[in-house]
């Protein structure tokens, strides 16, 4: 459920997927086969930064990234999750989760700007978003 006046932004929407709506995020699968990879954005109209978040919404935020963080590595069996909340090239506050494997196409780098994105084949897209809710259920 939406928050008056929340949008997605653009390239947010145009590169993930919808996986599922958390009490206070979105939760959307990065379209790149590459890193199974996970953004979390709080509806919140106009924040920008963590600190711009309401002190309770905070803490929903991070019980959301653990949620997302377990589900993942249920689904996506990784070395390490990896965290960010960027911002650089879009503003609105979002949060990655992703898993990586040693020897994936960025590691030990970050994946941010490393090559280009490879998108999921629909049925490999499919799977992993079933496995994910699954996983969110549990």
């Amino acid at each position: 459920m939406s928050a008056p006046g929340f949008a997605l932004d653009p390239r947010l929407e145009a590169d993930t997927v919808a996986v599922a709506a958390l009490p206070l995020c979105e939760l959307r699968l990065m379209d790149d086969a590459r890193f199974p990879w996970l953004v979390l954005v709080p509806r919140r109209p106009g924040a920008v930064e963590i600190a711009d978040l309401a002190e309770a919404d905070q803490a929903e935020l991070w019980r959301e990234v653990n949620r997302a963080a377990v589900a993942l590595r249920a689904a996506a069996p990784c070395d390490k999750l990896n965290l960010g909340a960027l911002g650089n090239i879009v503003r609105q506050l979002h949060v990655h989760v992703v898993a990586r494997r040693e020897g994936d196409a960025a590691w030990p780098g970050p994946v941010w700007g490393s090559g280009a994105a490879e998108a999921y084949a629909r049925p490999d897209r499919e799977t992993l978003v079933g496995r994910l809710r699954a996983a969110l259920a549990d």
